[in-house]
């Protein structure tokens, strides 16, 4: 999980314990791609979305906070024609490329996705419960100082954050669930995770060459 850099670990995971505030945010997101769409600047979409509260959110820190980890996830995709489909594609679809953003801009998402999401399509073993994440969860702290240093409560919102990620994406029907469904990768995000060299994340969305 670590790598080593004259002599020093580079952590994997630096960063990850963000989820515990970002999380999904599809709506965000959608908003930020349509207005990076029409052109706008990083400091012209944070104005237009306070400015008009957006996000019907409470304080400039707040959306500021929020906007910025949209625009992380954006940016991480690297592919204008996947953040016009964010902004302007069915919601299914949007949301989608919102998760594969979301893994880009985070290697905590990446990580579970492609190992317990992705292995579990690959074996054909649609059973899943929160459980699952725990296990993951527990495995990394073994294997990763920084996540060895997250306190039980950061675990347990990590947890909440990625099953509600997964019902918002439809993986998942409830959050008591007890089995995957079946997902179909949309055509779209497809050949933008061609174009970006990324076909080592299609396990993820049950896509097997």
């Amino acid at each position: 999980m670590c790598d080593k850099i004259n002599g020093m670990k580079r952590n994997r995971y630096v960063g990850s314990g963000a989820l515990t505030r970002e999380q999904f945010l599809f709506h965000e997101t959608r908003i930020v791609a349509g207005l990076m769409t029409e052109g706008l600047s990083d400091a012209e979409i944070f104005d237009k979305i306070y400015n008009e509260n957006l996000f019907q959110f409470p304080t400039e820190k707040s959306v500021k906070t929020i906007m910025d980890a949209c625009v992380r996830r954006l940016h991480a995709l690297d592919n204008d024609i996947l953040v016009q489909a964010i902004a302007g594609q069915p919601v299914e679809v949007a949301k989608q490329i919102c998760l594969y953003a979301m893994m880009k801009q985070s290697t905590l998402m990446w990580d579970f996705m492609l190992t317990v999401i992705g292995g579990k399509f690959r074996q054909n073993d649609l059973s899943f419960s929160k459980k699952d994440v725990t296990v993951f969860l527990l495995g990394l702290q073994e294997q990763d100082d920084t996540v060895a240093k997250w306190s039980a409560a950061t675990l347990v919102k990590i947890r909440q954050v990625i099953m509600k990620t997964l019902m918002d994406t439809e993986y998942i029907d409830n959050l008591n669930t007890t089995r995957l469904n079946m997902i179909l990768l949309s055509r779209v995000l497809e050949v933008g995770i061609r174009e970006n060299h990324d076909e080592a994340v299609f396990p993820a969305f049950n896509y097997f060459e």
